[in-house]
């Protein structure tokens, strides 16, 4: 099952796609894809809903983030071999957690905002998990329970405010539009494996990041295994689990993004996002 938001920013209302593609509202069935409508049992509830007996959205509408009321945004770093070595960085022993800022959390295919001062604003496609069920200590053979599905996250980082202004990573993951998130939320039941799903990124046609989650140095049932030991999750927490090689940073020269620049990216299964790139207002 495909779920997601659409609607003007702010004001997004819930939905689903049916087997033709057309999106249809859950505005009276659920308030949001968000929290406890996440869970097993409300998405069982949605699942055996019959979906011509709900309105159609009509095609043109805005996409939003396919999450609402996100809690927490976290992101593993270095987590695939490929890419930490195109990075020149050792694979670490542990997962690299850092958080990105909710602010940052846009719809799929809104604009990218290059932001006030940035001379590095990169691109990254990632698995993006999202939690149904909250998890605390929980082991990894029992991890993926606690998933509700998987989405495309576009996690835009500014490499300047990243790894040159002092203190976490942080500073160059939160800037705003810098979390395009979705179509769909596709809710796990329909991703048999999450460690062997194609993921791509072009920026003008050109194709810069072409890669699996197979090659993923910690898998997704790992690091929520991992997370799990030093924070709850709680329903509707996306965690970024890191991107391929390809990167602007890895390209020689190294090669950033601009204004009147568009991206195109995607995974197997869960959908495709697109964003035309302009300067801060």
């Amino acid at each position: 099952m495909k779920l997601l938001r659409f609607g003007d920013r702010g004001a997004e209302r819930p939905g689903m796609v049916d087997a033709d593609g057309t999106i249809r509202d859950l505005s009276s069935v659920i308030e949001d894809v968000a929290g406890d409508a996440l869970g097993d049992e409300q998405i069982a509830k949605l699942r055996a809903i019959e979906p011509s007996t709900l309105p159609i959205v009509p095609a043109e509408t805005r996409i939003g983030a396919c999450v609402g009321q996100v809690g927490k945004f976290i992101c593993i770093g270095l987590n695939y071999s490929d890419h930490a070595a195109e990075s020149g960085m050792s694979l670490p022993d542990e997962p690299v957690v850092f958080f990105k800022a909710t602010s940052a959390i846009t719809g799929p295919n809104d604009d990218v905002e290059i932001p006030r001062g940035s001379v590095k604003t990169d691109w990254e496609v990632e698995l993006g998990v999202v939690i149904g069920k909250a998890a605390k200590y929980v082991s990894k053979e029992d991890a993926l329970k606690h998933v509700a599905g998987y989405c495309v996250v576009n996690d835009l980082s500014e490499r300047d405010f990243q790894l040159h202004r002092s203190g976490q990573w942080v500073k160059g993951k939160s800037c705003d539009t810098f979390g395009p998130i979705g179509p769909w939320l596709v809710t796990r039941d329909e991703v048999e494996d999450p460690q062997n799903l194609d993921m791509h990124l072009e920026v003008n046609g050109r194709r810069y990041q072409d890669g699996s989650t197979s090659t993923m140095h910690f898998d997704v049932a790992t690091v929520i295994s991992h997370l799990s030991q030093f924070m709850s999750l709680q329903p509707g927490d996306i965690i970024s689990t890191g991107t391929p090689p390809g990167v602007g940073m890895g390209q020689k020269p190294e090669t950033y993004l601009k204004a009147g620049d568009r991206m195109a990216l995607g995974i197997t299964g869960l959908g495709e996002q697109s964003q035309n790139v302009r300067s801060s207002e």
